[in-house]
C-alpha cells in the first residue's frame, strides 16, 4: 500500500473516531436537554397557573372559575405555528388541580374531576413542600405515550392550600428531537466529507511530491537526468537535496572509471604518433624529414594538453549542483561572442548575424558565454566558406531561448543520438576531430540553468542548436535619446 493511501486511512481514522465520539455525545445529549428545557417550562407555566388558580380553589368553584372559563376559550380557539419547521395546531398542555388532600378540583379535560391524586409524586411531594414532577405512560402498551408532569404549590397565608400541575406529552418533543438528532448526523457526514476531501489532497500532495522524487531518482541511471525538483516541503526538499548529493557522488565515482577509459582511449592516437615520431628522429633523418616530425610531435602534444584541458574544466562543471545567477545581458553577450570570433569568421568569410529581443536572463555569465561559444565555434567549423550563422534570442512560453543555426551540412542520421556523447565527435572540413567534450559541456551548462540544449537539422540544409533557459527574465526597455 502507498505511503498516500496509509497516511490517508489513518487521518480518516482518526478523524472518524473523533466525530463518532463527539456525535455520540451531541446525540445522547439532545433528547435528556429538550426535556430539561420542557420541565423547565413547565415549571414556570405551573407556578404562574397556580396563581391564577387559587381565587377558584378559595372560592370553592374552581370547575367553573377564571381558569377553567380561560381553557375553554383556548379550546375553541383556532391554533397554528410554525416554530422552526415544526407545525404546531393545538395546545398540548394537560392541567389539573387538586385541594389539599389531593383530591382533583379541576383538569383543562374534564375527565379527572373527583379523583384522588394524592399518591401520583407531582401532587404528593408537592403537597409536602417539595419539588414535584412525575412521568407516566397513558397507555402501558405504548412506551412513547409517557407525558411529563410537573406541579406547584397553591398557597394561602402560607399554608399549602393545594397543588397545580401541568402536563405536557413528550411525543410533542420528539419532532423537536429527530430534527436535532438530524441535523447533527449530517454535520457529522459532511465533516467525515470534508475530511476525506482534504486527506485525499493531503494524499495526493504526498504521493506526487514522492513520485517526482522517484523520477529523478531512476532517472540518475540514465544519461539525461532530470532537474533536481522541487518539492515544496523543507523535509522533502532535504531529502531531494540528499539524492542530488548522491548522485553527483555516484556519477563521480562512474565517471573516473569512464573518463579514465575515454581518456586512454583518445590519447592513444597522439601518443602512436608522437612515438613513431621520435623513432624516426632517433635514426637522424636529414633536417627537413626531422623538423616535419619535430612538427608533429608539437601537434599531438597540443592536442593532448587541450584534451587534459578540457576534461579536467567537464569534471568541474559536472560536480557543480547549484550556480549564483546574476543578471545577463544577451545583446551585450553576443557581441562579445561575435569580436572574440571575428577573425575566423573574416577568414572563412562567414556572415555572423544577430536576431535577439532585448532581453536580460538570470544565470552565470560565464557559463553561458562558453556554451554559446562551443556552439558558435561548432557552427563555424561546420560551415562552409561564405555561409551564413544567425544568432538568436527568443522568449517562448514564459521561457528564453537561444539558438546557433548555420548553413552547413547537417548532421548525419546515425550520429544523431551519439551528439551529445563525451569524446564523441564528427571530422570537419580539414578532416580533423575536435575533444567530443564541446556538447557535452553545453549539457551540463543547460542543466544547472534548469533548461535543456537540441540540436536539429533543418530543411533548407544547416543545424539549428538551441539552448533553453527556464530561469526568469526580463525585458529591457529601449532607451531613448
Amino acid at each position: 500500500m502507498r505511503i498516500g493511501m496509509r497516511l490517508l486511512l489513518g487521518y480518516f481514522l482518526i478523524v472518524a473516531i473523533a466525530a463518532w465520539f463527539v456525535l455520540s455525545i451531541f446525540v445522547q445529549e439532545v433528547k435528556p436537554g429538550v426535556r430539561r428545557a420542557t420541565e423547565g417550562t413547565l415549571i414556570d407555566t405551573a407556578t404562574l397557573l397556580a396563581e391564577v388558580g387559587r381565587g377558584d380553589l378559595l372560592a370553592g368553584n374552581a370547575q367553573n372559575g377564571r381558569l377553567a372559563q380561560a381553557f375553554s376559550r383556548l379550546n375553541e380557539r383556532p391554533f397554528r405555528a410554525n416554530i422552526g419547521g415544526i407545525h404546531k395546531v393545538r395546545n398540548e398542555y394537560h392541567v389539573y388541580m387538586t385541594d389539599a388532600q389531593g383530591r382533583v378540583v379541576f383538569d383543562s379535560t374534564g375527565k379527572g374531576i373527583g379523583e384522588d391524586y394524592s399518591r401520583w409524586n407531582d401532587v404528593w411531594l408537592t403537597l409536602r413542600g417539595e419539588y414535584g414532577a412525575r412521568s407516566t405512560q397513558v397507555n402501558p402498551d405504548d412506551p412513547q405515550s409517557t407525558v411529563m408532569y410537573v406541579a406547584a404549590p397553591i398557597t394561602e397565608q402560607g399554608k399549602i392550600i393545594g397543588a397545580l400541575s401541568v402536563g405536557k406529552p413528550n411525543s410533542a418533543m420528539a419532532p423537536v428531537i429527530h430534527r436535532s438528532e438530524r441535523r447533527i448526523l449530517w454535520a457529522g457526514a459532511a465533516l467525515l466529507g470534508i475530511a476525506l476531501l482534504i486527506g485525499l489532497v493531503v494524499a495526493w500532495w504526498i504521493n506526487r511530491s514522492i513520485s517526482t522524487l522517484s523520477r529523478y531518482a531512476d532517472s540518475v541511471t540514465h544519461d539525461t537526468p532530470l532537474p533536481l525538483p522541487d518539492p515544496g516541503s523543507s523535509e522533502l526538499r532535504k531529502l531531494a537535496q540528499a539524492l542530488e548529493n548522491m548522485r553527483i557522488r555516484l556519477e563521480g565515482k562512474n565517471d573516473i572509471e569512464h573518463y579514465v577509459h575515454a581518456l586512454t582511449h583518445e590519447l592513444k592516437s597522439p601518443l602512436a604518433a608522437v612515438r613513431g615520431a621520435a623513432e624516426i628522429l632517433a635514426e637522424q633523418p636529414p633536417p627537413q624529414i626531422a623538423a616535419r616530425f619535430i612538427d608533429n610531435i608539437l601537434v599531438q602534444n597540443a592536442r593532448m594538453q587541450s584534451l587534459v584541458e578540457k576534461l579536467l574544466e567537464q569534471a568541474k562543471l559536472e560536480n557543480r549542483v547549484e550556480i549564483v545567477p546574476e543578471p545577463v545581458n544577451l545583446e551585450a553577450l553576443f557581441t562579445r561572442l561575435g569580436d572574440a570570433r571575428s577573425a575566423t569568421l573574416s577568414a572563412k568569410n562567414i556572415t555572423l548575424v544577430h536576431q535577439s529581443l532585448p532581453l536580460r536572463v538570470d544565470g552565470d555569465e560565464d557559463l553561458l558565454e562558453q556554451a554559446l561559444g562551443n556552439l558558435l565555434d561548432n557552427a563555424i567549423d561546420f560551415t562552409p566558406e561564405g555561409g551564413r550563422i544567425v544568432l538568436a534570442a527568443r522568449e517562448v512560453s514564459q521561457r528564453v531561448q537561444l539558438s546557433v543555426t548555420d548553413s552547413g551540412s547537417g548532421i548525419p542520421d546515425y550520429a544523431l543520438t551519439r551528439i551529445f556523447e563525451r569524446f564523441y565527435s564528427l571530422p570537419r572540413e580539414n578532416g580533423l576531430k575536435s575533444s567530443g567534450l564541446g556538447l557535452a559541456f553545453v549539457q551540463e551548462v543547460a542543466r544547472l540553468h534548469h533548461g535543456d540544449i537540441h540540436l536539429r537539422n533543418l530543411e533548407a540544409g544547416g543545424v539549428e542548436a538551441t539552448l533553453t533557459l527556464h530561469r526568469p527574465f526580463t525585458q529591457l526597455q529601449t532607451e531613448r535619446t
